[in-house]
């Protein structure tokens, strides 16, 4: 067993473990930074995948961005609110969560017939791909290449994410404050 397998399961388990953690934890603060594993075992996935700029993606916006404003909704939420959610009843699963769990069942009837039917290796594009000898070789700079698109051909879409992300920071700075009196 090499290296990269042993850290891929080892990356593989730890966001899968803490992914289910922060799911299943009653208590909201702890789910939220224990989120934070999750994202970081995720990039380590797509370090090991050679997506490092991926990853670094994934570190700088959603641990960064995503998660902060995460906190920004935890800190602005009411003790109220947080004493009902921590009141809930014990159960896994009650009449409330059944239409969530049919459609999860559902969903993942639906993603297992895909895999089970797809033959990933008789795609076209896979053929072709495989004919051409197109592989991702560690010396690759794909990061270059993803930069050239960014500011290119993608810019547009690039150009509204941030002002969506800016109009999201705008909006809890708003919550945020405190109003007067008067």
């Amino acid at each position: 067993m090499t290296l990269v397998r042993v850290l891929f399961y080892v990356m593989s388990f730890i966001a899968v473990s803490s992914a289910l953690y922060a799911a299943l934890s009653k208590n909201l603060v702890r789910s939220i930074f224990i989120f934070f594993v999750t994202l970081f075992a995720l990039a380590g996935l797509y370090v090991l995948a050679l997506a490092d700029f991926v990853a670094v993606t994934q570190v700088v916006i959603y641990v960064g961005g995503i998660l902060v404003l995460i906190l920004f909704a935890f800190m602005l939420s009411g003790r109220e609110t947080l004493n009902v959610i921590q009141q809930q009843k014990g159960k896994f699963i009650n009449m409330a969560k059944v239409p969530a769990v049919i459609l999860a069942v559902l969903f993942l009837a639906v993603i297992v017939n895909i895999i089970l039917k797809a033959d990933a290796d008789n795609l076209p594009w896979v053929k072709q791909s495989i004919a051409q000898k197109n592989e991702i070789a560690p010396t690759t700079l794909m990061t270059e290449n993803i930069g050239i698109n960014l500011m290119t051909t993608y810019l547009l879409p690039f150009e509204a994410i941030s002002v969506l992300l800016l109009m999201a920071l705008v909006g809890a700075a708003h919550l945020s404050r405190k109003e007067g009196s008067a």
